[in-house]
């Protein structure tokens, strides 16, 4: 701050002594201007926030190469739009993407889920069927066994033994 504040007053000195041969109406006019700009310049520099990134090796090489510094600063103002919008963009087709894997994993799920709903009562269906037949078949079966082969069945061998301990 100490050379940009020295430079300011250096500058401030030639322009009064070129302005020597101007109107006086001019001159107080630019001194008045210049004023106004070093009480600002003085406040920013007395903000702590600034304060203390001045005092950091980064806000020292700034202070000491005022070109560098003025084009870091409109590189940065200058690329802040175009950034913006760049992140922007990606957030809104983020989420656009997002909502829209969503809403397409909702419709899969419905669709599985009307598919499954269909399916299950044919399922259901066919067991009882399978089990009906399977219990008519067992009926059946067993009692012509019963019926034509009685030595077959426990039944059949209990009347056989009470028939041989009878005789």
């Amino acid at each position: 701050m100490t050379q940009f504040s020295s430079c300011l007053q250096s500058g401030e000195m030639e322009k009064q002594q070129s302005s020597s041969s101007s109107s006086s109406s001019g001159v107080t006019d630019f001194q008045q201007q210049w004023g106004s700009w070093t009480t600002l310049l003085k406040r920013f520099y007395d903000d702590p926030k600034v304060a203390q990134l001045m005092s950091t090796r980064l806000g020292q090489y700034l202070s000491s190469h005022p070109f560098f510094a003025l084009t870091v600063l409109l590189f940065g103002a200058l690329a802040a739009l175009p950034v913006g919008l760049f992140l922007s963009f990606a957030l809104v087709t983020s989420v656009m993407s997002a909502v829209g894997f969503v809403l397409f994993e909702v419709f899969l799920l419905s669709v599985g889920g009307l598919s499954l709903l269909c399916l299950l009562p044919g399922i259901a269906l066919f067991a009882v069927m399978v089990s009906g037949t399977f219990i008519v078949l067992y009926i059946t079966v067993s009692n012509i066994l019963n019926r034509y082969f009685p030595h077959l069945t426990k039944q059949g061998k209990v009347q056989e033994e009470s028939e041989r301990e009878t005789s």
